[in-house]
């Protein structure tokens, strides 16, 4: 919510710079440097947008992790603990084979939130690993 906003008034306070500049100001920047500005911005976009697409979404057979502009399943057995370590920026899933993958979708900075959210995925991931069992 706080990337799409600030992403968003990052748009508009540029678009009225731009409309707050006299043609005068206006007509001294080039093509090229116009191109450039429209290019870093959307450099900036995309970036931002994959920052605000990170998701982690549990469904009944898997568990769904969205970080930027790549998304993997896992089956619940894989997963073998959450962790939300102090100082982290976001949650990090301990998987069967030995790696860890970030859940973007967590993030630290939601405070409470994101606590409720670890601990939240923490019993549903040992109940369906529970249910798998029986």
């Amino acid at each position: 919510m706080a990337g799409a906003v600030l992403g968003g008034g990052l748009l508009v306070v540029c678009a009225l710079a731009w409309v707050g500049f006299d043609e005068e100001t206006q007509a001294k920047f080039t093509g090229f440097q116009r191109g450039t500005v429209i290019a870093l911005g959307l450099f900036a976009f995309t970036l931002w947008y994959a920052l605000v697409r990170s998701r982690v979404v549990a469904e009944v057979e898997r568990l769904v992790v969205v970080n930027g502009y790549r998304r993997r399943e896992f089956v619940w057995a894989q997963l073998v603990a959450v962790r939300l370590p102090p100082g982290a920026p976001w949650a990090t899933l301990d998987l069967a084979d030995g790696t860890t993958v970030a859940a973007m979708g967590i993030q630290d900075s939601d405070g409470a939130r994101a606590k409720a959210a670890v601990r939240q995925l923490r019993a549903l991931a040992e109940q369906q690993t529970r249910q798998d069992r029986t």
